[in-house]
Formats: structure tokens, C-alpha cells, sequence
């Protein structure tokens, strides 16, 4: 199974301390060494590097750790590979235009049947279900609006298509438009908003503490999603099986249960 890392923020934030112990799970602390990605949304735009080495040893991981890159909204991805080689075009976080705005996608499960759904004009440039679920997603949003609707009415569609994957195998994903963070859970998933007043925070896997009483602004609000939680000093909220909630701008926007 892979390991999945999100970010949703109210102003640009760095996101380094958090990535530090998802990397340290890509072959070193844990089995997933078949690749990891991250994408950075910036505006409309998105900044994303992907390599299908390990992230525990990875120069180019490295160089995220050490590259003081701010975003409000981020999805990382680390690979334990089940469907689909190790290769390139297999890392998480797949990326894919829609009414004019980047989405991201990365997904830890397996869907059976996924290769069967239908994609409209999405191709899948690797082999993994997984992007093949999220062609057809964004195939369903497509071919229902032309133009790109309201941020309410987008989580209510997005619910909808989850609960339509969901009974095909473990769905536990994160999606983006760069303006919300989508976090579904089948099995294992967790987040933590930090805002004031801010505290000290340890990772688990690396001896990495960070006072982030000196790293942010009374007003900061970030809420970070993890697979299991990275920091163990810290109280964390599991989010219910089969729950899809959306967070703008650091905070629960919307919450929908799959049927």
C-alpha cells in the first residue's frame, strides 16, 4: 500500500517538516520504495516533481527538503507498487487539465475494474488504476459542466463520483483544483490543523522538531493529511471510513459520507 500526504493552507506555508517524514516512509522507515511525487499549487499554476527511486534516497526528494517552496494547497505521494511497474509515468500525484486549472490526483488502494471505466478523451499515460480512476473522474466532471462550477456544487459532484469508485476497492485519495483539497478515506487517513496558538511538533520517523510558534502568524491555519500521522506529539483526527471532506483555505469546507 502507498502513503499519501496532503496540505491546505490559508496563506503560502511551507511544507518540508511534513514532507521530511513522508520520505523517510519511501524505503526507510517504511516499504514504499517504487517511486513518490509532489505537487505545489502556485495561483493556477503547479509546480510537481516526481522519480520513481526512492524518496528515502532520493536527490531529488532531497532537494524538496531542503528548497523552501510555500503553497496553500500540496499533494504528495509515496509508492509501494502493486498495479502498474515502477517507472516514471506511474507516480502519484497524476496531473491533468480541466476548465483551465491543473487538478492533482494520488491514490493508496486498488480498484477492480478500473481499466474497464469510461474515460471519454482522458488516456492514461501510465498503467496503474489508479490513473485510471481519475481519468474517469475527471471525464464525469467534464461531461457534466462545460464550465467550471461553483465550489460548493464541485464537492457535492466530486461525492458523487467517489461513492461510485468506492465499492470497486480501498479508495483512500487525495485531489486538488489548487483551490480545494479533496481527502477521501476507505481505510486510513488522518489530519491535524495547526493555528494559534501554535506549539512544537515531532515527526515519528526522523528526530525533526520544528516550534512553529516561530514559523508562523496568529492568523495561519493549516491543516495537513496524512495516511498515518508524522508527528507523535501531536493529536491528530481520524477521518471516518468511506467520509470525503473537502478543506479551503486550512479549514473543513464541506463533509459527505459515501452511500
Amino acid at each position: 500500500m502507498c502513503e499519501l500526504l496532503g496540505m491546505s493552507a490559508n496563506v503560502p506555508t511551507d511544507i518540508r517538516f511534513s514532507f521530511a517524514g513522508l520520505a523517510r516512509r519511501g524505503g526507510g522507515t517504511g516499504p514504499h520504495r517504487d517511486g513518490w511525487g509532489i505537487a505545489f499549487y502556485e495561483g493556477r499554476g503547479c509546480r510537481a516533481f516526481h522519480d520513481p527511486q526512492p524518496s528515502a534516497d532520493s536527490e531529488i526528494a532531497g532537494l524538496i527538503r531542503r528548497y523552501p517552496i510555500k503553497s496553500r494547497t500540496v499533494i504528495a505521494h509515496v509508492r509501494r507498487a502493486n498495479r502498474g511497474r515502477v517507472a516514471l509515468e506511474n507516480t502519484h500525484p497524476f496531473l491533468r487539465e480541466l476548465w483551465g486549472r491543473p487538478f492533482a490526483f494520488a491514490h493508496n488502494g486498488q480498484l477492480k475494474g478500473a481499466k474497464r471505466l469510461p474515460l471519454g478523451a482522458y488516456r492514461p499515460i501510465g498503467t496503474t488504476d489508479s490513473e485510471h480512476a481519475f481519468a474517469f473522474m475527471l471525464h464525469r466532471l467534464r461531461s457534466r459542466y462545460e464550465r467550471e462550477p461553483a465550489p460548493a456544487t464541485l464537492d457535492r459532484r466530486i461525492a458523487e463520483i467517489v461513492a461510485e469508485l468506492a465499492p470497486m476497492g480501498v479508495l483512500n485519495l487525495l485531489l486538488s483544483d489548487g483551490r480545494t483539497l479533496y481527502a477521501f478515506a476507505d481505510k486510513r487517513l488522518s489530519y491535524l490543523t495547526r493555528e494559534a496558538p501554535f506549539g512544537k511538533a515531532t515527526l515519528v520517523d526522523e528526530d525533526l522538531q520544528v516550534d512553529f510558534a516561530r514559523e508562523t502568524t496568529p492568523d495561519d491555519v493549516v491543516t495537513v493529511i496524512a495516511t498515518r500521522p508524522l508527528t507523535r506529539d501531536e493529536t491528530w483526527t481520524t477521518i471516518p471510513p468511506r467520509t470525503l471532506i473537502a478543506f479551503r483555505d486550512g479549514r473543513v469546507a464541506s463533509t459527505y459520507a459515501a452511500a
